[in-house]
């Protein structure tokens, strides 16, 4: 049985199943790839999360840092057809105390980074790519350049922009990271390198993993 439960990939709404091919309807956005994620995060449900998502990425800042741990992950898509992954980390840094991460690796129109980050739309606005980038990370051994993306002038909830969000694209998908608080974007100035851990196998055994952080 799976420790994963589905939901929508641009809301927290459930979704449900409707019509004769079985598909995936959210109340709010209709028909939608269901999101698989955990009522906690532990070694079992990453177990599950991985086997999902096969044949797509699942990226973690690597190595972790000490005292960090894993504290969430979903999937949006079915077996052999995942078409997003997010991962969420948290720690402290010297300068910024607590620290959350979260890294989405998505298709164009998936709309889970967004989601995250409290854009609007499904996608980074043609604002990126102006100018130089923000940051830059390692995936693998690519060098990727991210932009700062402007938060959507909806939000309501005053904390909500105490983040930065920034976005690129690695190996042909969006990547966004969503950081707390805005000031830890600077962490990404420390060489930070984002590895596919989907084929780490018997050694992600000992990955830490915590409570589940900021809702998105």
């Amino acid at each position: 049985m799976s420790l994963l439960t589905a939901g929508c990939p641009r809301c927290p709404l459930p979704v449900a199943r409707v019509g004769v091919d079985g598909g995936w309807s959210c109340p709010e956005h209709g028909p939608v790839p269901p999101l698989w994620r955990p009522d906690r995060p532990a070694y079992e449900g990453f177990v599950d999360h991985l086997g999902l998502a096969a044949g797509f990425p699942s990226y973690l800042p690597w190595p972790l840092r000490p005292g960090w741990e894993v504290t969430d992950f979903a999937v949006v898509g079915e077996h052999g057809s995942a078409r997003a992954t997010l991962t969420a980390v948290a720690g402290t840094s010297e300068l910024d105390g607590p620290v959350e991460l979260l890294i989405v690796a998505e298709e164009a129109g998936v709309g889970l980074g967004a989601r995250c980050a409290g854009t609007g739309g499904a996608d980074p606005g043609h604002e990126l790519g102006d100018g130089p980038p923000t940051a830059r990370v390692r995936v693998e051994s690519q060098a990727v350049p991210l932009w700062s993306v402007s938060l959507w002038a909806g939000t309501a909830a005053a904390d909500e922009w105490d983040r930065s969000v920034v976005v690129g694209e690695a190996h042909g998908r969006w990547l966004w990271l969503v950081i707390r608080p805005a000031s830890a974007v600077l962490l990404l100035q420390e060489d930070w390198g984002l590895r596919d851990v989907s084929g780490f196998g018997p050694s992600l055994v000992e990955l830490p993993f915590g409570q589940t952080g900021t809702s998105w």
